[in-house]
């Protein structure tokens, strides 16, 4: 490991994100694969993010069978959209609550909650012997991804040094389209087995299972521990971290900021995030960007993509997993370049390359089908291509930028609050498209739904444009004070009174 921190350099008032009053901070170079203890603490708390993906798509094959099995659901497009999206109402109660219990009870317990109620979600869903027992079962997956959506994030962070932060939280995405991709091999496994969508869908508990174990080893949180006043365990985990002299440097940082805001996470409410403006504009930007990753249409992608192939004429079911298949793991690696893109590129200008390619992509495949009926073989494949481009480009940016963003912008105080509420964001987004996609296209056409969602998207461009802040390599500490120069002004006298 290959740490400075006797070398500091200046905040030159062009980088992105910063300001001529960010001024001196220690030059910061910790090689990412040069440290095995915190890639492991990376990879297991990122199982979370397998869970996510691979219940995310899973469904979207485990579906085509449902039908097969439930002549009430293949004869309802409100069943179909409910059996998809319950999974998501549940995920909006548990990232509403999982915020509470990763402040409550920290982010070792809270993940461990969360794969106890996946596990069990797991099993209902298998065992199901009626659409809504398997709905049940649909909820108490959704609650326990929720959680976790909320926690690994979080956890990763506030694990992670600054200069590499963005890279290991982006790991938790790589897993979600890992685990996407993964569902998809499970989905053609077992196409020729009896019970096939039982299969697809109780597998899901085994990773759950898994992580349960693993963190059973794993330390809290070092900056959670530090606000329960167990320094002794908070130091221990940082050690493992980080040389003596950056150790001392980041507990400096963390007691000090921890001195200067004493106010305890049990005096804080909702509301009071909309009583700061710097607050505010942080959850703005954090929020926003997780309701337009939702609403420029991945998850309706992800959901549905054999079902789309289908629609594009392509009836075959093992032909249309394939086809998914092939999406998803385009979506996977699209996010190992995320990985690497958004500590060199960064997030804002990342998000804004990924947004305008999702929109020429969202416009071939409206085009696509406007055009189905006339050459329906050749516009098939142009809207499998539109696909194909639009995993592509969505899946480095939007796909990793959104979170990396949410888990690194709130003050200590209101990370777990915030991030819980920026992921319920996320996930009622999430339901409004899975609950409608299949009914607007139905009455409306698929051609005018792409197009309404290239619109979306051209709506989120402008947004990063003007709310979004680059927060590449800047620490927690650094990232609170941009957030006080937005609000506040950039005057020096102003800003030192905020710091004190």
């Amino acid at each position: 490991m290959t740490i400075s921190t006797t070398t500091t350099t200046t905040v030159p008032s062009s980088m992105p994100g910063s300001s001529g009053y960010l001024e001196m901070y220690p030059q910061r170079k910790i090689s990412l694969f040069k440290n095995p203890y915190i890639l492991g603490l990376t990879a297991v708390a990122s199982i979370g993010g397998l869970l996510f993906g691979y219940d995310t798509g899973v469904i979207s094959g485990a579906l085509l069978y449902i039908k097969d099995d439930f002549q009430e659901v293949r004869d309802s497009y409100f069943l179909q959209e409910t059996i998809v999206s319950m999974a998501v109402a549940g995920a909006i109660v548990g990232a509403a609550a999982g915020g509470w219990i990763n402040d409550a009870y920290g982010r070792k317990k809270a993940t461990i909650i969360a794969d106890v109620i996946f596990a069990l979600g797991a099993i209902v869903m298998a065992a199901a012997p009626d659409p809504y027992i398997l709905i049940v079962g649909r909820l108490l997956v959704g609650f326990g991804v929720g959680i976790a959506s909320v926690t690994a994030p979080v956890y990763i962070a506030e694990l992670s040094p600054s200069e590499i932060r963005g890279s290991l939280v982006s790991t938790n995405v790589l897993m979600i389209t890992g685990g996407q991709f993964l569902s998809y091999l499970i989905n053609l496994a077992f196409t020729q087995v009896p019970g096939t969508w039982r299969w697809m869908l109780g597998v899901s508990g085994l990773p759950a299972v898994v992580q349960f174990f693993l963190m059973l080893l794993l330390p809290e949180s070092p900056r959670w521990l530090f606000i329960k006043n167990r320094e002794d365990e908070a130091i221990a985990v940082l050690t493992r971290i980080y040389d003596f002299d950056r150790l001392e440097d980041e507990v400096s940082s963390i007691t000090t900021q921890l001195e200067q805001d004493p106010q305890k996470r049990d005096d804080i409410r909702y509301l009071d995030v909309f009583k700061s403006k710097e607050i505010r504009l942080a959850f703005l930007a954090g929020g926003g960007l997780q309701a337009f990753q939702q609403f420029t249409g991945i998850n309706t992608v992800m959901y549905y993509s054999p079902t789309i192939v289908q629609m594009a004429g392509f009836h075959s079911n093992e032909l249309a997993l394939l086809l998914s298949l092939i999406i998803a793991g385009m979506n996977a690696t699209g996010t190992i370049l995320g990985i690497y893109l958004i500590d060199h590129a960064g997030r804002k200008k990342l998000a804004l390359y990924s947004l305008g390619g999702v929109i020429a992509s969202l416009i071939i495949l409206s085009f696509s089908f406007f055009n189905q009926s006339s050459a329906n073989g050749l516009y098939g494949w142009f809207a499998v291509l539109g696909l194909a481009l639009y995993i592509s480009f969505f899946s480095p940016g939007m796909g990793t930028v959104p979170w990396t963003v949410n888990s690194e912008i709130y003050p200590q105080k209101y990370r777990g609050m915030c991030g819980g509420m920026s992921a319920t964001v996320n996930w009622v987004s999430n339901l409004i498209v899975a609950q409608s996609f299949l009914s607007l296209a139905g009455a409306a056409g698929a051609g005018f739904t792409f197009l309404l969602l290239a619109v979306i998207a051209v709506l989120a461009f402008l947004f990063v444009v003007l709310y979004v802040p680059e927060t590449k390599g800047l620490t927690f500490d650094e990232v609170e004070l941009l957030w006080k120069e937005r609000a506040w002004g950039k005057n020096p006298e102003t800003l030192s009174l905020l710091q004190s």
